[in-house]
């Protein structure tokens, strides 16, 4: 199969170096750096304690290239739609778009590049840390979730998954892809978002009272807009998940917090905007995740510090 994977951070290169044991794999990144230590010294990372070397081709440019079979992107979803439209040329009338990144409605985006019956959407259990340029560090092995959201009709998904299977992945495909997406949301557009807009560690959430009463606000609009989706959602069961997440994590901060303290953008639009979209589409409000998208955009305009 030939697989461009667009994003060589962590999770990209897991899944590039991987993957480039039985297929064809460009590793895409803008980084030159980056790109050109992977070329060099191949792509290094470190699993159970041993560095294993792996020889995807990394490229900057992807001007020349074939088209794909299949398109994974790594990227921060706010680079998604720059991404590919950098990297068109990739794009096939049989390419499939393949997205594990955090948050919801990436769909949306991919669809102004492929029809919706190329659209794979999931999650991955994985996760891993830049040691050094062209150096990663696998910190675990989970499932790679997948599915579509219209009938699989080329019946690639256990093509993938034989493939995932093959390089060292334990891909799952599942009939309803949005029930497991928005199953993980849920954590994040609320302990997220408000550990954005305040600026605190995870644990502060459950620890004050109106903090947690924000927490609990958008918990019960995300449930309400999950079930005018059609999913299945459990708000007390997800209000104590959300409250032992806060409370088994003290000192832990969010990506959104992190983001904001640092004067970077956040990806607040595929987070907490998911929620706002979904929202519209099923005609169910959801005013404390649009006022909450509001202001982490607003926070992101100040001067850093």
């Amino acid at each position: 199969m030939k697989i461009a994977v667009i994003g060589a951070g962590a999770m990209g290169s897991i899944y590039g170096g991987h993957l480039s044991l039985n297929n064809e794999v460009y590793l895409v990144d803008t980084n030159q750096s980056v790109v050109d230590a992977i070329n060099s010294n191949g792509l290094i990372i470190q699993e159970n304690g041993e560095d294993v070397i792996y020889h995807p081709t990394a490229v900057t440019n992807t001007a020349g290239l074939p088209h794909m079979d299949l398109i994974i992107l790594f990227v921060k979803a706010l680079f998604s739609e720059v991404a590919l439209n950098g990297n068109k040329g990739l794009i096939g009338p049989d390419t499939y778009l393949m997205t594990l990144q955090n948050g919801s409605g990436h769909e949306d985006i991919l669809s102004k590049f492929v029809d919706e019956d190329h659209i794979i959407i999931g999650t991955t259990e994985d996760n891993g840390a830049v040691l050094a340029t062209g150096h990663v560090r696998r910190g675990g092995v989970g499932n790679t979730n997948i599915g579509m959201l219209v009938e699989d009709k080329n019946i690639f998904l256990p093509k993938l998954k034989d493939t995932l299977d093959a390089c060292g992945f334990h891909g799952f495909i599942h009939e309803n892809i949005q029930q497991l997406i928005w199953n993980k949301l849920f954590t994040n557009v609320s302990l997220s978002a408000v550990t954005g807009v305040l600026q605190v560690p995870i644990g502060y959430i459950a620890s004050n009272e109106y903090a947690w009463a924000l927490t609990k606000k958008l918990i019960h609009e995300a449930v309400e807009v999950a079930h005018g989706l059609g999913l299945e959602a459990d708000e007390a069961e997800i209000t104590e998940k959300v409250r032992l997440t806060s409370v088994n994590s003290p000192e832990g901060i969010t990506s959104i917090c992190a983001d904001i303290r640092a004067g970077r953008k956040t990806e607040v639009n595929t987070i907490s905007g998911s929620v706002v979209r979904a929202s519209k589409k099923c005609n169910v409000p959801a005013p404390t995740h649009e006022l909450v998208v509001e202001i982490i955009h607003a926070l992101e305009g100040r001067e850093r510090g």
